[in-house]
């Protein structure tokens, strides 16, 4: 069979568009198809732009909360919500023209505008246009899910909410997880009253008890409400504003806000592909299941990034292009379970982690040993002014290595890669804990912290 192209990638995000560069540069005929802009969503409705808000809030922040630092300004600080809106369309902007001319010029490269349908296993059809290839690559990430009973309100997502102009006046925020977290203190600092409700007993639901309750520390710092053990059951127009109806253990059954955020989780792009049609499997939620290289259900079909529920990362997805590549191109392959887990929410401070933490040591048995220091015992914290947090280093008493790490206060996001790097390089605790870091920095407490591990009981 003569195929129109060596190989068809849907979808154009963090694994998708690497993928087609190097499959160009090393002599395949790629046709690589996108629905919406490319990019993905990291650059157009995720990390990219988000990031861009979390800073602006922060200098926000840092302008109107410095006066104990005998920093004082005289007047309001007053925020430009158009102007912080462009600077983000402007960064992404730059960031999509830049992938477009590259899988543009590339004359090994053909880039498809329109959404895809499987019609076999080596064919797709967009656009009332049928294109071939004996390999195909799903890259389509995923979307916010919305839950029941939302239905027939103006609600906002992680997507949407960017687009607005003026600032809430009361932004009510469902979902205590890491996107409802950053956009609620984001907001905040912008100047709206924020209301979090969770349905859980606790903010970050995967992160041990101590750091859930640090960040809701820091947060009602902020004034920002927090209302755990709350199942949201319904939300209707109310006036000018939606009133959510809540099921909780205390505190009113309705709250009434100017905008609501739904940030109940993500769901992947996989239910319009035609995959049942052609053999893929999906698991219950509709993630496509692969194997340990990436491969799906049919031999010449592989799924990367968000819809393989792998990971949901940028920094997954595109590790997700170096196990393929590598099976592709390389000596040395790499496999999905080399991974580390690792992520980090970027709240402020943000909060980081890798591999395991005191909760998932408890659950599973392991014998292991903990330090554990709070921010405000640190001097380059007290220097900065920013003493809010915790770090936590678990170590396996059998081996002396790294289980995991879980960082919570400034700069957490960056030096959390001393345990990570360690953790790849499967090296004893020793070799860290006798490093010399430089002064004066918080990473320089992590070799004392390892002076002074404890058994976890």
């Amino acid at each position: 069979m003569t195929f129109d192209f060596d190989a068809i990638i849907i979808g154009t995000g963090q694994a998708g568009t690497p993928l087609a560069a190097s499959m160009a540069k090393n002599g395949l005929k790629v046709g690589i198809i996108e629905k919406s802009q490319v990019g993905g969503t990291c650059v157009n409705n995720g990390c990219t732009p988000t990031k861009a808000y979390v800073a602006n809030a922060r200098r926000a922040y840092i302008a109107k909360n410095s006066s104990d630092m005998g920093v004082k300004i005289n007047g309001d600080v007053t925020i430009d919500l158009k102007q912080i809106k462009q600077r983000k369309e402007d960064i992404i902007s730059e960031s999509r023209s830049s992938i477009k001319e590259m899988l543009e010029s590339n004359e090994n490269i053909t880039l498809i505008n329109g959404k895809a349908t499987f019609i076999d296993g080596n064919s797709i059809a967009v656009n009332n246009t049928t294109y071939t290839a004996e390999k195909i690559y799903i890259n389509v990430g995923g979307r916010p899910r919305i839950p029941e009973g939302f239905n027939g309100v103006d609600y906002l997502t992680n997507e949407t909410i960017l687009q607005l102009e003026e600032i809430p006046e009361h932004l009510i925020v469902v979902g205590g997880g890491y996107i409802g977290l950053e956009f609620g203190q984001m907001f905040r600092r912008f100047g709206s009253k924020i209301t979090i409700l969770d349905r859980g007993s606790k903010l970050l639901k995967h992160e041990d008890d101590d750091m859930a309750q640090e960040i809701a520390n820091i947060f009602k710092k902020e004034q920002i409400h927090i209302r755990l053990n709350s199942k949201c059951i319904s939300a209707k127009k109310s006036g000018k504003g939606i009133e959510v109806n809540v099921d909780c253990a205390e505190g009113s059954p309705s709250i009434t806000g100017s905008h609501l955020l739904l940030a109940t989780g993500r769901i992947p792009n996989t239910s319009d592909l035609g995959l049942d049609k052609i053999g893929v499997d999906t698991d219950e939620r509709g993630y496509i299941k692969v194997n340990n290289s990436l491969q799906t259900t049919l031999d010449n079909i592989w799924a990367l990034g968000d819809c393989n529920g792998q990971g949901g990362f940028t920094h997954t997805s595109y590790n997700d292009f170096q196990i393929v590549n590598s099976h592709l191109f390389e000596e040395k392959k790499r496999f999905l379970s080399d991974r580390i887990l690792c992520y980090a929410a970027f709240i402020d401070p943000p909060i980081a982690r890798v591999g395991l933490n005191e909760e998932d040591i408890r659950r599973k048995g392991i014998k292991a040993k903990l330090a554990k220091k709070p921010m405000s015992e640190i001097a380059r914290a007290k220097e900065k002014g920013e003493t809010q947090g915790l770090l936590k280093i678990f170590v396996e008493e059998e081996t002396n290595k790294f289980l995991g790490a879980s960082f919570l206060g400034t700069g957490a996001d960056e030096y959390v890669h001393t345990i990570i790097d360690m953790m790849y390089a499967g090296a004893s605790y020793t070799a860290l804990r006798d490093a010399v870091h430089i002064h004066p920095t918080v990473s320089e407490l992590i070799p004392t912290m390892l002076e002074k591990l404890e058994s976890i009981k």
